[in-house]
């Protein structure tokens, strides 16, 4: 018989049969608070009423159009719509299908923009699992091990992560941005840099905020040398973090913006966008695919876009963020052995640790898996998976938001009791 690969192990043993708003039901009928949304991706929660409905009028007039052969209109709306959201003068859009492909169609561009080889990250970023972005990806191992070589020119700048530092957060953005500039004088000089790629949250490397002066200082220094500055906001973008992209948090724009995962409510669907100058000096024939801006996925992110303002998800994702993060904060008051709780929005982590201070991803699984006898699912992550996240969709009210806490305080008492007691 064949059979999945064995390597696509599931994070919870649920078998899915239905999802409304922030809930999944089992194949019993059993309910689940989802504090995933599919890694970040279901924003208006499952199988909102309006983007179903998009979805399903779109399937019954064009499925596919392939979108270097023929134009279709949902791709036309989709363009004037993300332009109402854009930061001003990113007025350029490019569509393919995920984050990966998004991040290298990103790389892409600043290569050819600006003939220089090289491409600086930071320490803790993912930006997928195709060769280039794995390349780019220095969250865990796991994601870039056993297939080398991987791609050349790619540098690695420190990220300001102050609770691993185990400094205040000036200090810790002091660092990374000296280090940077170290960097850009002793390994890769700007005239070879084409661009510096962050994520305004790291995600797989453990939900940590960038700030404004960091992101700031990234900027100047961009301008300054004549590099690109790419925003990863595959997992920030379209509201996660109480703002509709993250980086509005801290006061930049940069040159290329990547965009997915939320942005169609679980269609495949991603993209960059930059400048009509910058766009333009792309190479031509570097810019296609076959699925790229697929019809449905089109309409799909038309909804989303529609529901996310008229619905106001962006805020509500503030406010619940904060009524979230309050109560995650009162559990790790009360836990020793929970070191640091972060996050912005909608996009929150505890962090689980030793009593000497060491990562402590046996308690974080414990509790991820208490978590879920309890009705509530959850994933972790950072790069020893001491990290438990916290993603639900932007639709959540606050009385999912306090049974999930109340579920959350339940299996971090099970989980921090050892191994024995479950």
């Amino acid at each position: 018989m064949t059979a999945l690969s064995p390597h696509l192990r599931q994070a919870t043993p649920v078998v899915a049969a239905r999802g409304e708003g922030v809930h999944l039901f089992d194949q019993d009928g059993r309910r689940y608070l989802d504090f995933t949304a599919g890694i970040g991706v279901t924003s208006t929660g499952h199988c909102h009423p309006k983007v179903v409905a998009a979805a399903q009028e779109q399937v019954g007039s064009l499925i596919h159009g392939q979108y270097t052969t023929v134009m279709h209109e949902p791709l036309r709306r989709l363009v004037d719509k993300l332009g109402q959201v854009l930061p001003a003068g990113l007025d350029s859009l490019f569509f393919v299908n995920s984050g990966s492909e998004a991040v290298e169609a990103a790389l892409r561009l600043a290569r050819q923009a600006t003939g220089r080889p090289n491409v600086i990250v930071c320490h803790g970023g993912f930006h997928g699992r195709t060769v280039a972005a794995a390349s780019m990806t220095t969250s865990g191992t796991r994601f870039r091990s056993g297939f080398s070589p991987l791609m050349s020119g790619v540098v690695v700048t420190p990220f300001p992560s102050a609770y691993r530092y185990g400094w205040d957060e000036e200090t810790a953005t002091r660092f990374a941005l000296k280090e940077l500039d170290y960097i850009l004088q002793t390994i890769s000089s700007p005239a070879d840099t084409a661009a510096i790629i962050v994520e305004p949250v790291l995600g797989e490397g453990g939900y940590v905020p960038a700030n404004r002066a960091f992101m700031e200082g990234l900027r100047e220094r961009a301008d300054r040398h004549g590099f690109l500055l790419v925003l990863d906001e595959v997992q920030t973008g379209v509201g996660r973090t109480g703002r509709f992209w993250g980086h509005d948090h801290f006061g930049v724009t940069p040159d290329i913006l990547v965009t997915a995962k939320g942005l169609a409510s679980g269609f495949p669907l991603s993209g960059i966008a930059a400048s009509e100058e910058l766009m333009a000096k792309a190479w031509p024939g570097s810019q296609g695919g076959t699925y790229g801006a697929n019809a449905v996925a089109c309409a799909a992110a038309c909804a989303t876009l529609d529901v996310v303002r008229d619905e106001r998800l962006v805020e509500n994702a503030e406010a619940m963020g904060k009524r979230l993060r309050a109560g995650l904060e009162a559990v790790a008051e009360r836990t020793p052995g929970i070191g640091d709780v972060r996050g912005l929005g909608l996009m929150l982590a505890t962090e689980f640790v030793t009593e000497d201070g060491s990562p402590d991803p046996g308690t974080a699984a414990r509790v991820q898996r208490a978590a879920v006898d309890k009705g509530l699912l959850l994933l972790l992550c950072g790069a020893w998976n001491q990290v438990v996240r916290m993603i639900p969709a932007l639709v959540i009210d606050e009385t999912s938001v306090d049974e999930g806490l109340q579920a959350w305080a339940t299996a971090v008492e099970a989980g921090t009791l050892g191994g024995e007691q479950l």
